[in-house]
C-alpha cells in the first residue's frame, strides 16, 4: 500500500487523467450492480431494492422451466454466432484490403466511404431495410414487378430474418470495427515489405507472411472478446425489426427481458433473466480466453 501511495504521488498528472473514465466506469457500470439482489428477491416497489422477500433462486428456476427457455436461447445464440462467424472476418479484409492500396487520396475516400454507414442511426437503418424491403413500394419489390415475379415479404417471413440482421450489421459496421486493424499494420516496419519485394514476394505471400501474423495478436484479443458477448444480441435493432410474423425467430433475450421486466412490470423475473444471460457470456469468455491462452501466447489475462 505505501509504495501504491507513493507512486500516485510521483505519477499524479497521469492519474487525473486516468480519474474522469475511472469515475464513468464506476458509475455507470459498478454501481448499477447493486440492483442485481433483486434477481433474488421479491420486488416490491413500497419497500425499495433490499425490503422486498427473499426468494433465492426461484426466478432462474422459473425461466429454466418455462415453455421460452430454449426457443430464446436458441433464437439469441444462432443470431449471435451467425453475426460473429460472418462479421469478425470481414473487417481483417477490409483492412488488408486498405492496407494495400498506396494511393493516398484513393485509401482516404474509400475509408471514408466504409467509415460512413457506422454514423447512421439504428432507427434510420431499420427505416431504410423496410423501405427498401417493402413488396409493395420497396426497391425489391420494383424489381421483382418489374420482371413479372411475385414480391416477397422479406420482413415477414421467418427465414430470412438472421440473414437481414447479420447482413446489415456488416454493411454499417465493418468499415469502422476495420480501424483497430488498420492501426495494428500501421506498426509494421516498412523493411519487411521492402526485404518481401526484393525477394520477389508477391502482394498475397506479402499479407500471408508479413500482415497477417502482425495482426494475430489484435485478432485472437478481439475474438475474446465477441465471444464473451455471444449472447449479448442488441436490443434497439432486434426490436425495431420484429413483428408479429418473424416474431418465432427474432425474439431474443434481450427483446424478452424488455417485455417482461418493463411492459409486464416483472422486475425480479426480468433481472434475473438479465443476470442469468451475463453469467453465461461470462462464463463463455473465460472458457474462450483459457484455449486462447493454451492454444497461443495472447489472452487477456
Amino acid at each position: 500500500m505505501p509504495r501504491l501511495v507513493s507512486h500516485i504521488k510521483l505519477y499524479y498528472q497521469l492519474y487525473l487523467m486516468v480519474l474522469p473514465a475511472f469515475l464513468i466506469i464506476l458509475l455507470f457500470n459498478y454501481v448499477p450492480m447493486y440492483g442485481l439482489q433483486l434477481a433474488f428477491r421479491e420486488f416490491d416497489p413500497s419497500r425499495g431494492i433490499t425490503g422486498g422477500a427473499f426468494v433465492g433462486l426461484e426466478y432462474f428456476q422459473r425461466f429454466i422451466n418455462s415453455h421460452q427457455f430454449w426457443d430464446l436461447m436458441r433464437n439469441t445464440f444462432l443470431i449471435s454466432f451467425y453475426s460473429l462467424i460472418v462479421g469478425f472476418p470481414i473487417p481483417i479484409l477490409i483492412a488488408l484490403v486498405f492496407n494495400q492500396i498506396r494511393h493516398a487520396g484513393r485509401k482516404k475516400f474509400i475509408q471514408t466511404v466504409a467509415y460512413m454507414p457506422h454514423f447512421i442511426s439504428v432507427i434510420v437503418v431499420v427505416g431504410m431495410i423496410m423501405i427498401f424491403l417493402s413488396p409493395s413500394s420497396g426497391l425489391l419489390g420494383n424489381l421483382f414487378s418489374l420482371f413479372g415475379l411475385e414480391p416477397i415479404n422479406f420482413m415477414g417471413k421467418p427465414e430470412y430474418f438472421r440473414s437481414i440482421y447479420v447482413l446489415s450489421d456488416v454493411w454499417q459496421h465493418a468499415g469502422w470495427n476495420s480501424i483497430i486493424y488498420i492501426a495494428a499494420l500501421a506498426g509494421v516496419n516498412p523493411q519487411l515489405y521492402e526485404a518481401a519485394k526484393i525477394d520477389g514476394a508477391s502482394r498475397m505471400q506479402q499479407i500471408r507472411n508479413i500482415d497477417i501474423p502482425h495482426l494475430l495478436p489484435t485478432i485472437i484479443i478481439l475474438l475474446i472478446l465477441n465471444a464473451g458477448s455471444l449472447l449479448g444480441v442488441g436490443f434497439e435493432k432486434i426490436f425495431l425489426m420484429q413483428n408479429a410474423m418473424n416474431l418465432p425467430v427474432s425474439e431474443v433475450l434481450e427483446t424478452y427481458v424488455y417485455k417482461i421486466g418493463i411492459m409486464s412490470n416483472q422486475i425480479s423475473y426480468s433481472t434475473a433473466i438479465g443476470l442469468f444471460n451475463t453469467m453465461i457470456n461470462f462464463t463463455i469468455l473465460l472458457i474462450v480466453n483459457r484455449v486462447a491462452k493454451k492454444t497461443s501466447e495472447t489472452s487477456l489475462w
